[in-house]
């Protein structure tokens, strides 16, 4: 039998409805200036800043309170070129072949390509891994729940942690992935979900000027 929780007392501070739309605001207008770059400086970022930002992605709640998700950071240069020389190997397959032309039509606008020179440069990576299920002590397997939501709600608490600490990063999907869980040596239960270079943006550094849907585009109301 599952053991079971002690309950504790819990009390969520809550504030005035004036106080509570300018907090509301502001957090808004914050998390607006977010933006995904792919020009990093080589500054390294203290591990007592990966490790808050990290202990923050890990307060997002998931199925079961199973917290199936792996978090491998990447600081050491071989790793990070190794991991570099994978990725663009099958970037440039999908960039030459494996995209359809609807989905490099919507790429063109950003200019991107199967290079990939961020992921030596970023000072660190982060790649998050999905856990479909854990190992016992006695070898047997046990499952995790909801484990692609649940890995999902970390990366969106990791990317707000990131930002909050006044860096930057960058979400990148290198499709398959695969080859990240023979570079790092990952048991068999984990499969990539993401890859994050993080770091400190180049004074130079530019990114697209896009626009957000606003609440008409995106919000239904009942």
């Amino acid at each position: 039998m599952a053991k079971q929780y002690n309950y504790v007392n819990y009390s969520k501070a809550s504030f005035p409805e004036s106080e509570m739309l300018e907090r509301s605001r502001q957090f808004y207008n914050w998390m607006n200036e977010r933006r995904t770059v792919r020009d990093f400086t080589a500054q390294p970022i203290a591990d007592e800043v990966l490790n808050n930002i990290l202990l923050t992605a890990s307060t997002a709640p998931s199925g079961a309170h199973k917290q199936p998700w792996t978090f491998c950071v990447v600081t050491n240069p071989e790793i990070k070129k190794q991991i570099r020389i994978e990725a663009e190997k099958e970037e440039k397959i999908s960039y030459e072949g494996r995209m359809s032309d609807e989905w490099l039509e919507d790429l063109e606008p950003l200019g991107t390509d199967w290079h990939k020179p961020f992921l030596e440069i970023a000072p660190a990576l982060i790649i998050v891994f999905k856990r479909s299920y854990e190992f016992m002590p006695d070898g047997k397997k046990r499952q995790n729940y909801y484990v692609t939501e649940s890995v999902g709600l970390a990366c969106g608490f990791l990317l707000a942690a990131i930002h909050n600490a006044g860096l930057a990063a960058l979400t990148h999907t290198p499709s398959p992935m695969n080859f990240l869980s023979k570079v790092l040596n990952r048991p068999e239960n984990e499969k990539p979900f993401l890859l994050i270079p993080i770091g400190y943006t180049t004074s130079d550094c530019k990114v697209p000027d896009l626009k957000r849907k606003d609440l008409s585009n995106i919000v239904v109301r009942y």
